[in-house]
């Protein structure tokens, strides 16, 4: 048997979104790296030979170790100490088949089939118990890669995986047996500790949501919550999980969507993590599915806050030259929405097939009242006087569609029929116009 050093593949993040998506590159092997010549009917366990990896805290790459075991006997097969290593950690046929059972539900895990639902609970179980060289029932790489994603996509609660290694056993091209490691940024200890002030943050974010709130006065109440308690910081520390969000209130897409996700499957809405780009800057994005009264809806938290928008480069069309330091806290333009609209902004990049979202019913607009199929002067009316009575200090109209939103262009900025509905203006008019949302805002 022959034990070889094959590769590092290094894993870049984009602009703070988490992307594992895989480019092989062969490296020279180490200098202190030595090849052994093994009886082949011997069967020895793979000789762990790379240096230990521990990410840093604002690490750019995630770093996945590969190594190669060949040998020259036919019988390679899970042996004792496999099988008891998989017990170890709960991996019985009885124990997977539970876990099975249990993941029902999740978006990810439904969508994929049954021997990748398999390896699923296999790399679960692993990632959870902090397990080791635990042989895992493929030989395909690449189905490691979607499965292992699939599982960070559906469980924003794995805050501690940072990425993972494998070590395959060939005979000859052919593949026989691998065995995973998940690579971790914290031991169990500190894993623990966090998990106590993660479950104090929940707790006093969903104490105040109103009693009685139905499903989409709860997303909304978290939208709100986590826009108003994070700010968008690409240097905050693990901005690829929800400590960004719970422990430091600072993160990037993936943080924002990870914790959005949390806390909705904590109230039993069904959410999980989408991953694509932006369209104006080609960045790595992260966002999030929502199912709310059996209809699936967008949600993207990031975009929603002002201090992501501030940051320069996400700054949209049409803003009059007010956008910076004046900007309202909350764009409701990303809170349930459906495919048509998002993919406006974002390019969609899923792993399982992704389920088109085309209802309105719970579209922030529409369930406040503040869409627009025509121009309606009573209704406007009603709006601002509403507005104005709540104290708010903006109002935000979405309009149905381009001849819609120029039509109420003409009436209330060329005509200035907007003083009309405005209390105490100075004869100045501020507002921001997003064409590729349809909506309009003022400042009341």
């Amino acid at each position: 048997m022959k034990i070889k050093w094959i590769w590092i593949l290094l894993i870049p993040l984009l602009a703070g979104c988490l992307d594992f998506h895989l480019e092989q590159a062969e490296i020279p092997l180490a200098p202190v790296a030595e090849i052994l010549d093994l009886e082949a009917s011997v069967y020895e366990p793979a000789i762990i030979i790379e240096d230990s990896f521990a990410p840093e805290e604002q690490s750019s790459s995630y770093q996945l170790l590969i190594e190669e075991v060949k040998t020259d006997n036919d019988e390679i097969e899970l042996s004792l100490e496999d099988i008891s290593a998989r017990e170890r950690i709960g991996l019985t046929e009885e124990a997977i088949e539970e876990m099975k059972k249990k993941q029902r539900g999740l978006y990810h895990f439904d969508r994929i089939n049954a021997s990748e639902q398999q390896l699923y609970v296999e790399l679960l179980t692993i990632m959870e118990e902090y397990g080791s060289g635990i042989a895992i029932s493929t030989t395909d790489p690449l189905v490691i890669e979607k499965v292992f994603q699939c599982v960070l996509n559906d469980k924003p609660g794995i805050f501690y995986v940072v990425g993972y290694r494998y070590t395959k056993y060939t005979l000859g091209e052919i593949t026989k047996k691998i065995t995973f490691t998940a690579t971790y940024s914290i031991g169990e200890t500190e894993k623990r500790n966090r998990q106590l002030k993660i479950d104090a943050y929940v707790e006093r974010c969903l104490g105040g949501m109103p009693a009685g709130a139905d499903e989409y006065q709860k997303v909304k109440y978290i939208y709100e919550y986590l826009i108003n308690n994070t700010e968008y910081d690409a240097m905050a520390e693990d901005n690829q999980n929800i400590c960004s969000v719970f422990l430091r209130g600072r993160s990037v897409c993936q943080g924002y969507a990870k914790a959005t996700q949390y806390l909705l499957n904590e109230v039993g809405i069904p959410a999980t993590l989408v991953m694509g780009k932006v369209i104006a800057s080609g960045e790595g994005h992260a966002w999030n599915i929502v199912k709310v009264d059996g209809d699936y809806y967008h949600v993207d938290t990031t975009f929603g806050d002002a201090s992501y928008i501030s940051e320069g480069s996400h700054e949209p069309t049409g803003t009059a030259n007010i956008w910076h330091n004046t900007i309202w806290p909350i764009n409701y333009d990303y809170l349930l929405v459906t495919t048509a609209q998002i993919e406006k902004s974002h390019k969609i990049e899923p792993i399982v097939p992704l389920a088109e979202a085309s209802a309105l019913r719970n579209n922030y607009f529409i369930r406040e009242g503040l869409f627009f199929s025509a121009v309606d002067e009573e209704k406007l009316q009603v709006l601002f006087n509403r507005e104005y009575e709540a104290g708010n200090p903006y109002i935000t109209i979405k309009c149905a569609d381009l001849q819609v939103f120029n039509e109420m262009m003409e009436y209330l900025i060329n005509q200035q029929n907007i003083f009309r509905f405005l209390i105490n203006n100075d004869g100045i008019i501020r507002y921001v116009e997003m064409e590729d949302q349809l909506s309009i805002s003022f400042w009341l």
